[in-house]
């Protein structure tokens, strides 16, 4: 551990108007007030600057629509920057299965040349934020011993396996030319602004909707939840306080059956079992994931305050129920033209 945190002065963030991408813009401004960003967005289908409106003008945001596969707007975006924290990724599984290429552009390439234009600019710290997923899956055996970053890479998907390539470069870097670069792997995310095909948004707006739910196979998958917040702190903590060459897992050791999160939503929005909908599995479809943060926990000083169920499931349901009109634009596709709207302005 560094003995004096490291303190960035200009981080780039890319993937900054995405779901856990503009929470980390919101966390930085607020947690390190010496620190300005540039955050680097191509505005995918899964983008949204209304999260970000009140900050387009704020004095240490400035955002950028490039793609980070483009190396030359990468590096006119990282210029004068002494930190980077890479958030943009593909994300969806079922949308890798279906077409395997976004994935491996944006995840691999992209990280590629972010990591040469690093080194290339002497940034002082890289931050690759990844994915438990690299690991593939566990058995529903509950003494099965949770993932630990020691775990060997596994991946299940496409997006996995494209996220695992991009881990490993990223540690070849530092192995071979000592790179300052490290990684962090979380959990599953929930929160507010979350792109309504994940499936706490996807699953709450449909209920609030009257619509039914598709629940894949028998339900039984467990996923390890943590809030977005929680997830932006341990980022922080590990570009400030963590080791080059490092991982660092990040999980608030909250497991949960699929069918259960769903009788929770379910409750929460007053519902009953006739509104799920019984669908056949994904394919490959991953039974078990479980993050072991001790190490975490104890190298970085950190751990999760704020994902604890259900009052945290229950608040962020509430934010979908107060936010009618958020989700409303994403489901018409008028978020997109917001989005060219806002990026004008912040020209």
């Amino acid at each position: 551990m560094h003995e004096r945190p490291f303190e960035p002065k200009r981080i780039l963030i890319t993937g900054g108007a995405g779901f856990i991408g503009s929470a980390l813009v919101r966390n930085v401004l607020e947690q390190l007030p010496g620190a300005s960003i540039v955050n680097l967005d191509c505005l995918t289908y899964a983008a949204s600057l209304s999260g970000l409106e009140e900050l387009l003008e704020h004095p240490r945001h400035h955002f950028v629509r490039g793609d980070i596969t483009d190396r030359e707007t990468v590096r006119r975006a990282m210029d004068g920057c002494d930190a980077v924290i890479n958030v943009a990724a593909e994300s969806h599984v079922d949308r890798s299965i279906a077409d395997s290429s976004p994935f491996i552009r944006t995840n691999v390439v992209g990280t590629q040349i972010l990591l040469d234009t690093a080194r290339e600019l002497k940034v002082a710290r890289y931050l690759q934020v990844s994915t438990d997923e690299v690991y593939g899956s566990l058995s529903l055996d509950p003494n099965e011993p949770a993932f630990k970053e020691t775990t060997p890479l596994n991946p299940s998907s496409p997006y996995a396996a494209s996220k695992a390539a991009a881990d490993l470069l990223v540690l070849a870097y530092c192995h071979t030319i000592g790179f300052p670069g490290m990684i962090t792997r979380c959990s599953n995310n929930f929160g507010p602004r979350q792109f309504p095909e994940k499936v706490i948004p996807l699953f709450t707006i449909n209920l609030m909707r009257g619509k039914r739910v598709p629940l894949y196979g028998d339900g039984l998958n467990v996923r390890d939840w943590i809030h977005v917040d929680d997830h932006c702190a341990a980022i922080i903590a590990a570009l400030q306080r963590g080791q080059a060459g490092q991982v660092y897992n990040v999980g608030a050791s909250n497991e949960h059956p699929n069918v259960e999160l769903t009788h929770m939503l379910l409750k929460l929005t007053g519902r009953d079992a006739s509104y799920i909908e019984h669908v056949t599995d994904r394919l490959g479809h991953d039974r078990r994931y479980a993050i072991d943060s001790t190490w975490t926990r104890q190298a970085l000083g950190w751990q999760a305050s704020k994902s604890q169920w259900p009052a945290a499931l229950e608040a962020t349901v509430q934010w979908y129920r107060d936010s009618q009109p958020w989700w409303e634009s994403i489901l018409s596709g008028q978020y997109r033209d917001e989005n060219e709207r806002l990026a004008g302005l912040a020209r």
